[in-house]
């Protein structure tokens, strides 16, 4: 991987080596774009297999961080962090303030988060050094644990699915097959079940699979099985890259709205599945609920703004789909634009408002 090349390519600003010898700590801060806000994205702790690869991760990360906040309304850029390092075995308190005084350093322009391999408890370490910090314990003014709102983000998003697939936002009545009943996908389910929907579930947990049996009457199948089930909405809410050669073909629902981080496995198979006039709520979207609740902390935690944020989340799927119609591209795709545009619209008026204030301090001369 040629790292300048990659950066000028995809237009990052900033990429950050983190080397602390005593603590043991290599990292990297990677910032992608600035222009709505500090960029704010997590942490991830990982045990990647060379440098090469923890930095494309970090790259990678940090511009769908972009992304993602821009299509979710929010006053903030796009960035992430990797820590090299098994998360079971390689922690200790100093190489997290150590972390911590390197996200100082950045002066706000970088606001970290939890994220893979990384938990509250880190997030209170690196709090220590940094006030740049999110997902920290309730008692520095966190949010607490995101799963609910994201789920609930994830709940309005699909409504909004099946508006734009049936004519009509009710679940009532309608099969969802739920793919994953994680923390997230649980509160989901809890949310469809109250509506009336029908659930069928998997998990290669069989807890979380009877958890769901026994408290919402859903029907559990296997693994592979999910796909072809008889459904309206298909939701992934565990692993990534499921819509694929292998499962598409296998799909019976019309809908596809669920958590799952990096859903399509490439880009064709977004633009097969609009094709086929699958409904397809983009995963970035859909999921922003979290990042939604945690962005709240940096203005003071207020749990009723947030949530009325997050709900804001159904009218972001509708402008998807409305661009997705007006542009004749597929839902993926817009929703990249509906990013884009925005930072582009607030480029442009930044850049205007320079160039009266260069005009001017010019006519003052």
């Amino acid at each position: 991987m040629e790292i300048i090349k990659y950066m000028e390519t995809y237009d990052y600003e900033q990429l950050v080596i983190c080397q602390d010898k005593t603590t043991g700590l290599k990292a990297f801060i990677a910032i992608h774009d600035t222009t709505l806000g500090p960029a704010l994205g997590g942490t991830r702790m990982w045990t990647y297999n060379s440098e090469e690869e923890a930095i494309e991760d970090a790259l990678r990360l940090a511009r769908g961080m972009t992304y993602k906040n821009a299509a979710a309304g929010l006053n903030l850029g796009g960035g992430k962090a990797v820590i090299m390092g098994n998360p079971k075995t390689d922690k200790n308190d100093e190489l997290f303030r150590a972390f911590g005084r390197f996200i100082e350093g950045l002066n706000g322009r970088y606001i970290t988060a939890e994220d893979v391999g990384t938990t509250e408890e880190d997030m209170d370490l690196i709090h220590l050094e940094t006030n740049y910090v999110t997902g920290v314990s309730a008692e520095f003014g966190s949010s607490g644990n995101p799963s609910p709102v994201t789920a609930l983000g994830v709940y309005v998003g699909m409504k909004a699915a099946a508006k734009e697939a049936f004519g009509d936002d009710s679940l009532k009545g309608k099969t969802i097959a739920v793919q994953g009943v994680g923390n997230v996908a649980y509160t989901m389910c809890e949310y469809l079940h109250e509506e009336g929907a029908k659930l069928i579930v998997t998990d290669i947990n069989e807890e979380a699979v009877q958890r769901a049996v026994d408290n919402f009457g859903a029907t559990a199948v296997g693994i592979n099985e999910i796909y072809g089930v008889e459904a309206d909405i298909f939701s992934p809410c565990a692993l990534g890259a499921v819509i694929n050669d292998d499962t598409i073909p296998q799909l019976k629902a019309k809908v596809i709205a669920g958590s799952a981080n990096n859903q399509l496995k490439n880009p064709e198979h977004g633009d097969k599945i609009h094709e086929m006039g699958l409904v397809y709520a983009p995963d970035y979207v859909i999921n922003s609920g979290g990042v939604i609740n945690v962005a709240d902390e940096l203005d003071g935690y207020n749990r009723e703004r947030a949530l009325k944020k997050v709900n804001t989340i159904y009218d972001t799927i509708e402008k998807i789909f409305a661009i997705s119609k007006r542009d004749n591209i597929p839902s993926y795709v817009a929703a990249d634009r509906l990013a884009e545009e925005r930072i582009e619209r607030v480029a442009k008026a930044r850049n205007s408002f320079l160039q009266n204030e260069k005009s001017v301090l010019s006519n003052r001369r």
